[in-house]
């Protein structure tokens, strides 16, 4: 089964964009992670693919900090953004776009939606006053609120909120339940996973107030426009980043007749409110289409324990990396957990994952098939015979297993995806220990060559499935089989792309070599 590309299929997935007040850790990393996977499977499967990460610059958080640093918001803001800039390219993230909603075409935005809302009678002059959490900049009713110890309320995110009474813009946000669950209703896929969208269903059906949408008390944001007095509440400024980088508000203009709607907006599920109830209905009451679906995954903790400032246990990416090796985290962020649901960072189960997986299975079956070639063949691809069934098989389940690797992508299934691929690699394992090229070397050469040549075409498989999760490693192994640059993607999956007999094959190298602890 070759895997044909489809013919002018477009692909826009978004990372969130992270906001400026803190350094770069695992969490930023593992959300971007799962969308540079998606967008370089996309690629190889022929589709023409925009991915955009970004930086949320404004709000009353980011100026609070750029005063304690004593430096102007604009100069923190470059500064700490950076950071992510930096962060996206040490763990080799393949983004098409780098949005900061400190940029002048990203105002002209948000500016626009603004407008679009107004006119069509969504966003009135009203006064807010209620409890707001700077920390998660929003606000929260009384009942969702709990005493601290010195008397101050605090939010359900564990943040201290304040009383705020001020002059402030609604966005009509209580009239929109039914069409938002109409909007569910039409589109099951939008919230996933299940239990996320149950989730949302259920505090939209619990009815809705009218959204506070600006603000008077600081300056760090967008101008509303028509009231300079006003500056946009960080929520509809910050979300509309997603259609400011496909060249919003010009409708006309490619990249957003192209990209627009989303397919996808990955998400943590702190923030999964705000995407699949705030946005749909503001894009919804601005006339835009909403994205065609929301994914938000769990968290992480470290050995067990939760992951906090205070308690000093955050995981910093770049430490891991030069511990492990890039690919090798990247791997074990994708397997170790399902999707969606929370999962713990170990250093046992890193090395575990490491040692059996990537050297044992993976690397050792490259390895010793390579070897074989360039012991018994001269490092000469030789030419296969006639296929027995076992061969058959094998070159078959290598193939097809494209289909069931896409099936589990779309539905945001990493670690299934990689299950299938190891399948294919167990199978080839169990392939080598059955046919014994070894033996075969001395009684049967011809035979040998079959199995040595079917092994070959199963690395080449393997080595063109890992390239959206591992790509470094990926391209490493199908640099042994000397496959041109031009023949990695899944229109060569099957026998288009087969391996040509004769081929002189570089010395092989470790793929994964073992991880040992000191």
């Amino acid at each position: 089964m070759s895997g044909k590309k489809p013919s002018n299929e477009t692909y826009y997935v978004t990372s969130p964009i992270y906001y400026v007040n803190d350094a770069p850790h695992i969490g930023h990393a593992y959300t971007t992670l799962a969308c540079d996977v998606l967008a370089r499977f996309k690629r190889l499967d022929g589709y023409d693919v925009y991915f955009l990460t970004g930086t949320d610059e404004h709000g009353q958080k980011v100026e609070k900090s750029a005063e304690a640093a004593g430096v102007d918001p604009q100069a923190f803001t470059d500064r700490v953004s950076q950071n992510f800039r930096e962060l996206a390219d040490f763990m080799n993230f393949s983004h098409d776009g780098f949005i900061r909603t400190t940029e002048p075409r990203h105002a002209t935005a948000s500016q626009a939606i603004w407008t679009s809302l107004r006119e069509n009678g969504h966003i009135y002059l009203g006064t807010y006053n209620g409890w707001y959490a700077v920390r998660d900049e929003a606000f929260y009713a009384e009942d969702e609120l709990t005493d601290g110890p010195d008397g101050k309320k605090i939010a359900p995110s564990g943040a201290e909120c304040e009383w705020v009474e001020e002059p402030s813009y609604f966005f009509d946000l209580s009239k929109w339940q039914e069409p938002l669950l109409k909007f569910y209703d039409e589109n099951p896929d939008f919230i996933a996973p299940k239990s996320r969208r149950n989730e949302v269903i259920s505090f939209v059906k619990g009815g809705m107030h009218d959204l506070s949408v600006s603000r008077t008390s600081f300056k760090w944001g967008v101008d509303v426009p028509s009231d300079e007095e006003h500056i946009m509440y960080v929520w509809l400024d910050a979300l509309t980043n997603y259609i400011t980088a496909v060249g919003f508000p010009d409708k006309k203009s490619e990249p957003y007749t192209k990209f627009w709607p989303a397919n996808l907006h990955m998400v943590g599920k702190d923030i999964l409110r705000f995407h699949a109830v705030y946005w749909p209905a503001f894009l919804m009451g601005a006339g835009l289409a909403p994205p065609k679906r929301v994914y938000a995954h769990g968290w992480w903790t470290n050995e067990g324990e939760k992951i906090s400032k205070s308690v000093g246990n955050i995981i910093d990416p770049r430490e891991i990396v030069d511990i492990y090796g890039l690919d090798q985290v990247r791997y074990f962020l994708m397997r170790e957990v399902p999707f969606g649901n929370d999962g713990d960072f170990s250093r046992r189960s890193i090395v575990n994952r490491i040692n059996s997986e990537l050297s044992n299975d993976l690397g050792n079956l490259a390895q010793r098939t390579l070897s074989m070639v360039g012991r018994y063949c001269e490092g000469v691809l030789p030419a296969p015979g006639e296929l027995t069934d076992a061969d058959k098989e094998m070159r078959s389940q290598a193939a097809t297993v494209l289909g069931a690797y896409r099936t589990h992508l779309d539905n945001q299934a990493f670690h299934e995806a990689l299950e299938s691929i190891w399948v294919v690699v167990r199978a080839a394992n169990a392939y080598v220990d059955q046919q014994a090229p070894w033996a075969l070397h001395k009684q049967d050469p011809a035979r040998r060559d079959t199995v040595l040549y079917v092994l070959a075409e199963t690395i080449r498989h393997l080595g063109i499935y890992i390239q959206p999760f591992m790509p470094d490693s990926g391209a490493v192994m199908l640099d042994q089989l000397a496959v041109p640059a031009d023949a990695r993607d899944f229109f060569h999956v099957g026998e288009d792309g087969a391996l040509v007999a004769g081929t002189i094959l570089p010395k092989p190298v470790p793929v994964f070599p073992r991880f040992v602890d000191e």
